[in-house]
Order: C-alpha cells, then sequence, then structure tokens
C-alpha cells in the first residue's frame, strides 16, 4: 500500500470518528434539551418532540415513543404502527401523534400530569436500533380560579361599626401567590393583608382558598368599597372580585325615611289647613243665613187681626 492510500485511509478514519463523535454529542446535547410546556385543566397538553428528520427517514424505519418521569409509556409507534401494548393504562386512548409536528397530545389533562416527560426516537437500520433523536418537556398544568367573592358573615349591629367580611375562590391550581383586601375610600385606597386559607382536593388537587377580614368604620362612613384581590401564581393577572359597597345604601335608606316623614307630615298640615277652612267658611255660611224679618211679623199679624174682625162682623 503507497503513503498515499495510508494517508486516506487514516483520514477516513479520523473523518469517521469525528463524524461519530459529532454525532453523539449531538446526541447528549439534544437529550439534554428541555422544553416547557403549558396545558390547563382538563384541556389539551403538547409534548413535541422536534425531530428535525433532515435525511427524510420514513415512520417505517422509526421506532419512537413518550414516557413520564416514572417511565411510564404514554406512547409508541413502532416501524410505522402504533403499538398500544406497552402504553400503560392511564394513558390509553388519551393521546394521538402529530406526524407535521413530530408533537404528542396528551387529552384531559390532570394535575396528576405535570412533570417531565421524554421523547425518544430509534432508528432501525441493518445493525438494529440507532439512537436517532431524544427530546425533554417539562409539562405544568394550571387551572383557572374563580372569581373571589365577598360574603358578610355577620350583620352590623346598632352599637357597632365593625363588619365581618369572607372572600372565597375556588377550583384553581396552583396554590395562588397572594390574596388580600382592597378598601378604596373618596379620598385613599388601603391594602389589608390577610391569613390565607387553603384547602386541597384529594382527587383532583385543586385548591380551594379564603380570607377574612373584621372592618371597622365610621357611622357617618359613606362611599366605601371593598374589594378581593387574588395574585395567581405564576401569572401576575390579578383577579377582582365584584365590589361590596358600604355606607351608601344605609345612608340612601335613611333619607327614603326623612323624604317618608316629610311626606307624613305635609299631608298632615293640608288635612288640617283644609278642616280649618271647610270649619271657617261653614261658621260664615251660616251667619249669612237671614232670620225672620219685622216685616213678616207684622203683615202677619196684620192677616190675623183682619180674620179675627171677619169672624166679629159675622157673628
Amino acid at each position: 500500500i503507497s503513503p498515499t492510500g495510508e494517508a486516506a485511509k487514516m483520514d477516513l478514519g479520523c473523518t469517521m470518528g469525528l463524524s461519530n463523535t459529532l454525532f453523539v454529542m449531538t446526541f447528549l446535547l439534544s437529550g439534554a434539551a428541555s422544553i416547557k410546556s403549558q396545558a390547563y385543566f382538563n384541556q389539551t397538553g403538547e409534548l413535541p418532540c422536534l425531530f428535525p428528520n433532515s435525511q427524510n427517514i420514513s415512520l417505517d424505519e422509526l421506532v419512537l415513543f413518550w414516557q413520564n418521569q416514572d417511565k411510564l409509556v404514554l406512547y409508541e409507534l413502532y416501524l410505522g404502527k402504533e403499538n398500544p401494548d406497552n402504553v400503560h393504562p392511564k394513558y390509553k386512548g388519551r393521546t394521538s401523534f402529530d406526524q407535521d409536528s413530530w408533537t404528542l397530545k396528551l387529552y384531559n389533562v390532570q394535575i396528576q400530569d405535570k412533570g417531565l416527560y421524554q421523547c425518544y426516537i430509534h432508528h432501525k437500520g441493518p445493525k438494529g436500533l440507532v439512537p436517532a433523536h431524544q427530546m425533554s418537556s417539562d409539562l405544568s398544568v394550571l387551572a383557572n380560579f374563580s372569581q373571589p367573592e365577598i360574603m358578610l358573615i355577620s350583620n352590623r349591629t346598632e352599637n357597632s361599626d365593625i363588619i365581618n367580611l369572607t372572600c372565597s375562590s375556588t377550583q384553581g391550581y396552583p396554590e395562588p401567590k397572594k390574596m388580600y383586601f382592597s378598601v378604596q375610600t373618596e379620598n385613599s385606597t388601603t391594602k389589608y393583608d390577610a391569613v390565607m386559607n387553603k384547602s386541597q382536593n384529594n382527587i383532583t388537587e385543586l385548591y380551594n382558598v379564603s380570607i377574612s377580614m373584621s372592618y371597622s368604620f365610621h357611622p357617618e362612613t359613606n362611599n366605601v368599597s371593598i374589594s378581593c384581590v387574588l395574585q395567581p401564581e405564576p401569572t401576575e393577572t390579578l383577579i377582582l372580585s365584584p365590589p361590596y359597597n358600604i355606607g351608601t345604601k344605609p345612608r340612601e335608606k335613611a333619607r327614603h325615611e326623612q323624604d317618608h316623614i316629610h311626606w307624613i307630615t305635609a299631608l298632615l298640615l293640608i288635612l288640617i289647613v283644609v278642616c280649618g277652612m271647610v270649619l271657617l267658611l261653614t261658621r260664615k255660611w251660616k251667619k249669612k243665613q237671614p232670620g225672620p224679618s219685622h216685616e213678616c211679623v207684622s203683615f202677619r199679624n196684620h192677616q190675623s187681626e183682619e180674620k179675627e174682625s171677619d169672624r166679629l162682623r159675622k157673628e
């Protein structure tokens, strides 16, 4: 063999060795890659594999599968055909493979589905299965809390200007960052922090949260608006309750009562005036009625005398 031939063999060997090294490094780097994915409770989650497939390998030559962090298989495609035998029962009927995007769709996502998933792709060649691609997906699951609702625990008494309020929100995940009251008056807005009480459903793992507050205010306080604020995790979007207003309604009620008294007083005054006028007019009318006049009396006496004279003449 000529030195030129030996050099060519050495170059070819070095090239092949370098190629294999690059392949292993690429595989390790791709295996270390992780994509964060997010899904909502009872909705569909996506677990991407992002296989570049630069060689345009047919699915008939590939073996690919997804497994969770406990090594339970979600889906397997063996040489172009689905293989449900290796799929764990909790995932059967809950997945589908999108060939265009190399993504596994996971349906009806539950809180328990959060965690790390791995996608593995092997190429079946003349010497058997060869690792071709690996990708990790970190799936987080969210559930939107209901709009917070403020409720009055006990009614305000006559001798007390303190009201007890509670605010609650349900069916959310993960545990919220913060929950507090915001009190807005005509002149200021004040934040009232409170201890957040929480409970978690043993089956769904969803949270219910609540806070309470005793609020003291001046008897003549008006236009006070109390809101409950929930700050979920990980989003920074605040969820506000409908405002709970105090002061306005009691004042309106008092004003309506005063108006009612004014109406009654006015009606009584009108009635008294009308009765007085009727009595006055009645008295005036009686005074104006004429009594028997002197002329009438004389005329009657004259008639009586004439009748008496006629009677005497006849006798």
